[in-house]
């Protein structure tokens, strides 16, 4: 069979079901019925000859050629949508500070901001990397126009994008020596994994100390690995060499929100444009990249 050009409405049906892992959340997204959703998959699948979805009744995976189609789809529905805006004369322009927590400096944010980049080339965009009480200060300074940043579980500030649990890391699973306090490798306040590790060992009545402060992932991931002591991080963001740990002697630290927050309560322009696209790969961001 000679594949002429694939349909751009069969590649944003399959990439949001790609995103969302479920045909019934495509179609909710796409203003389409869940047969719809799986008309257009399979028409796909026949344009390109290749079976692009592993589907049960539990769950929807892509296969290793739904993967190189992702990558296909992605480009090309950005090359459509930016000539479509060229033609228009509606070119995103202007300035973005946008800043991001330090959670993500070991994730796939770089490829999100480089497709990001790509599609808006008349987008200045300036990249802050911090923690997260830092990025909402300097966005409550003025000096921010968004940020992808961790909030506690009940505060209503920002767009959440996805929630998750903490979880402690060590660099293998050893017993936990319950004789001497906990040691900690932190981030430096205004950290809140560290102020949500620290108010969780409280209320289980558990020793600890500090045994490395750092302001950067790779510091702590480096002391971690030294044995120094053990990290918190959320559950997809375990850095590479280093293992999540369970424990009864270690107590449970909930649940984590990363959200979007902007400079005002309405998000426009540059900011809400970034936003939507983090927002539209949030399964990208909790996804080790391929090192």
């Amino acid at each position: 069979m000679s594949i002429t050009a694939f349909d751009p409405v069969l590649l944003t049906t399959f990439v949001t079901v790609a995103q969302t892992r479920s045909f019934t959340e495509a179609g909710r997204r796409l203003g389409l019925g869940q047969s719809t959703v799986s008309q257009h998959v399979r028409r796909l699948e026949t344009a390109a000859a290749r079976r692009l979805l592993a589907r049960d009744t539990h769950r929807v995976a892509l296969t290793a050629d739904g993967e190189a189609m992702l990558t296909f789809a992605r480009g090309i529905l950005d090359a459509n949508e930016r000539a479509i805006r060229h033609f228009a004369g509606s070119e995103l322009r202007g300035r973005l500070r946008f800043g991001a927590s330090e959670d993500f400096v070991q994730s796939r944010l770089p490829e999100v901001l480089r497709d990001f980049t790509h599609r808006h080339p008349a987008v200045d965009l300036e990249l802050t990397v911090a923690l997260s009480g830092e990025l909402y200060q300097m966005l409550d300074a003025g000096q921010l126009d968004l940020v992808l940043a961790k909030r506690r579980l009940g505060d209503d500030r920002g767009r959440l994008v996805w929630r998750e649990r903490l979880v402690w890391i060590g660099r293998e699973a050893v017993p936990v020596d319950t004789s001497r306090p906990l040691p900690l490798v932190m981030f430096p306040p205004p950290s809140i994994t560290r102020a949500m590790a620290i108010e969780a060992l409280d209320r289980a009545g558990s020793a600890w100390r500090i045994v490395c402060t750092c302001g950067g992932l790779v510091g702590l991931r480096a002391a971690t690995l030294a044995g120094f002591g053990l990290m918190v991080q959320p559950q997809s963001m375990v850095p590479p060499g280093l293992l999540p740990l369970r424990s009864p002697h270690l107590p449970d630290l909930g649940e984590i929100e990363f959200v979007l927050v902007g400079a005002s309560r309405v998000i426009s322009g540059p900011s809400a444009e970034l936003a939507t696209a983090i927002q539209q790969n949030h399964d990208r961001l909790q996804a080790r990249p391929p090192f």
